[in-house]
């Protein structure tokens, strides 16, 4: 048996007879997928696949940008307050709001990464084909399921007994493991749909629906992909003199992160290898240079950062202009919303300098809310909740789309959408229409925009994950918590939108009603693909690193 196999089969033994401190026992399963990553090879250079080298006559379809990025909070962008009590200002965010349209309820796929990313891709709720949860490896989940924040009265538990009925059969002796979970071959991607209306399709940055053969960027739909397949990296090396860290010791997941993450991308499936410098800046280089390359056809490009996301990293020139924040994980935090700003305005920028501005959809949203394990209060002011959680923290985010030739500037919509719509949205931009041989729960929000439709997109909008569920039906929300003995929380976000009023008690009637409509939506749905190896407390008012109270409400969360 090689050393390396040998180590890790000696680790997991160990930790499975329990017995181990926490840092131990932390240190250990690191070391497990330590001794999984993959080779990562030097830097070389991406050459994009050149469009024609004159624009085609008569009417082109708009060009489609579709920004996605990592846990960024509601209040992280200057347009609704802004990290650092305002000092971080995002005006190339904000612009998108202020020269196109504000969604002022927009809602998010579901409250964690991947199974947003995958309602998003297909504009269906990802319920519907079984992406329930979000792709980690086993060590990852045990280790997270096995240890909590010191001194919280809520331990955590990891089910065993579920590992076998994992798809890589409970062996985790690979980082591909969690690639198994992926998206099903059979569903439809908006760059599988635009491909059929000829648009060149482009990813770059995160993917996190599975690396198993068909599952990837590159074989659903998309001509080019440059980034990561599993849901995180680096953006610099922990080392480098160019970069300030911030790690909150408090945090399992971040204890996991720093030793595991590769600092790396691939382009269409290639070996791994490093990017040029800080990971938000490179992605935006490559993505100037995409659209460069396609400025003389209609091209679709789903631009995904992992920006905000931990690890807490920023560069040393972005920390170095924020000197008035005083905590330095916000200051970290702050410079990473920061340069992830001057990124989108270089793309921005782009597009006007290659006369490409008036006829490009760019749409903007983060995958879900601000988490709070990072420890920052206030990421998702004025709303409650975290990511994780269905409270509007963890659910509601900045959501805006910018279209000048067919959105009026200055726009603001009052009713609520949701990121299944942008399957459906950028379909009938792209001149394309949704399959018919499936339910597609978007809907086309331009009509709306624009308009020319009158009414609510949606009367009834679902979440769920495990035995956590909500479901808003009109103004009313409603959520339980089978885990906490079907614990209800219900809310009238027309009075109370910041869910400071609990109904509950109050509203049986309402209660019922609503738990009927969740209880039929739900029948629509299928059974994960894989099952919820963790559960664990995600409290919805505290912060990761900050004192417990004897009566903070929390919610108990599946993965």
């Amino acid at each position: 048996m090689r050393l390396r196999t040998w180590l890790a089969a000696g680790a997991v033994a160990l930790v499975a007879a329990g017995g181990l401190a926490y840092m131990n026992r932390a240190t250990i399963l690191s070391m497990v997928a330590k001794s999984q990553m993959p080779p990562v090879e030097p830097n070389r250079p991406v050459t994009w696949a050149q469009g024609p080298a004159q624009p085609p006559t008569g009417e082109r379809p708009p060009n489609i940008i579709l920004i996605l990025v990592d846990d960024l909070g509601y209040n992280d962008i200057s347009l609704h307050g802004g990290v650092g009590g305002g000092a971080v200002q995002t005006p190339h965010i904000d612009s998108l709001a202020r020269d196109g349209v504000a969604f002022e309820q927009g809602y998010t796929g579901n409250a964690t990464c991947a199974p947003s990313r995958a309602a998003l891709m297909t504009g269906r709720y990802a319920t519907r084909f079984g992406f329930e949860f979000t792709p980690a490896p086993i060590a990852f989940q045990r280790m997270v399921g096995t240890n909590s924040e010191p001194g919280s009265p809520v331990k955590p538990h990891f089910f065993q007994d579920r590992v076998k009925d994992m798809p890589s059969g409970g062996k985790d002796d690979s980082r591909s493991a969690s690639n198994m979970l992926s998206v099903p071959t059979s569903e439809i991607t908006i760059a599988e749909a635009l491909k059929t209306r000829g648009y060149h399709t482009i990813h770059l940055g995160k993917w996190h629906l599975g690396g198993e053969k068909g599952s990837r960027p590159e074989e659903q739909g998309f001509d080019e992909s440059l980034g990561f397949i599993s849901g995180g990296s680096m953006f610099l090396p922990e080392k480098d003199p160019n970069v300030v860290n911030a790690k909150q010791d408090w945090d399992p997941i971040d204890k996991f992160l720093w030793p595991n993450l590769p600092y790396g991308v691939q382009y269409n499936g290639s070996p791994m290898f490093e990017p040029r410098g800080y990971m938000t800046d490179y992605l935006a280089d490559e993505a100037i240079a995409a659209i460069k390359a396609n400025r003389n056809r209609p091209f679709f490009m789903y631009w995904a950062p992992n920006a905000p996301h931990t690890p807490l990293q920023a560069k040393k020139s972005d920390y170095d202009a924020l000197p008035s924040i005083s905590l330095h994980r916000e200051r970290v935090y702050g410079a990473m919303i920061k340069n992830l700003d001057d990124n989108i305005g270089r793309i921005l920028q782009t597009l006007k300098d290659e006369g490409l501005d008036q006829n490009t959809l760019v749409i903007f949203t983060s995958d879900n809310g601000g988490a709070g394990y990072i420890g920052i209060e206030g990421v998702n002011a004025p709303f409650r909740g975290f990511k994780s959680t269905f409270f509007e923290g963890g659910i509601r985010t900045p959501y805006f789309m910018r279209w000048p030739a067919a959105i009026p500037a200055g726009s603001r919509y009052p009713y609520p959408v949701t990121h299944v719509d942008l399957f459906s949205t950028t379909v009938a931009a792209g001149g394309g229409q949704s399959p018919s041989d499936r339910t597609i729960d978007g809907v086309d929000l331009l009509p709306f925009v624009q308009g020319r439709a009158d009414g609510r997109p949606h009367q009834t909008l679902f979440w769920r994950s495990g035995q956590y569920r909500a479901i808003r039906d009109g103004d009313w929300k409603l959520q339980l918590n089978g885990a906490r003995n079907d614990k209800v929380w219900l809310f009238n976000l027309a009075d109370d939108p910041t869910e400071k009023k609990d109904l509950a008690a109050a509203e049986p009637a309402r209660v019922q009603q609503m738990l009927g409509l969740l209880k039929a939506r739900e029948a629509e749905m299928v059974k994960s693909m894989w099952p919820s190896l963790l559960q664990g407390a995600v409290y919805v008012d505290r912060v990761g690193g900050s004192p417990y109270g004897q009566n903070d409400e929390y919610i108990l969360w599946d993965n």
